[in-house]
């Protein structure tokens, strides 16, 4: 079974910037898409981006602000945000392989 754990999660004010990382138990990353979800309170899931084979794809609502980097011999996924609004106030979660993190928090207000 595969562990992802998320950290990076903070409180920043608007217009700021976060990194967030994925750490594999095993590294997925390079046989596997990984994606990015977040989840806002009273909000559905939503997805943020996914990454494969070094291409990368981005909701329209972050494109622009957000990238993806990834450490292979960390088995780290990185989801460098920019530009944060109040808006991406939300929990954030990777998954790939069909598996879960358990979210970190990222709460953008001033």
């Amino acid at each position: 079974q595969v562990q992802l754990v998320e950290s990076g999660g903070n409180w920043v004010q608007p217009g700021g910037s976060l990194t967030l990382s994925c750490v594999g138990s095993e590294n997925i990353f390079k046989t596997h898409s990984m994606a990015w979800y977040r989840q806002a309170p009273r909000k559905p899931r939503e997805w943020v981006a996914n990454t494969q084979n070094g291409i990368s794809l981005f909701a329209d609502n972050v494109q622009g602000r957000f990238s993806i980097s990834r450490d292979d011999a960390k088995n780290t996924i990185y989801l460098h945000m920019n530009s944060l609004k109040p808006e991406d106030t939300a929990v954030y979660f990777c998954t790939g392989k069909g598996f879960w993190g358990q979210g970190t928090q990222v709460t953008v207000s001033s």
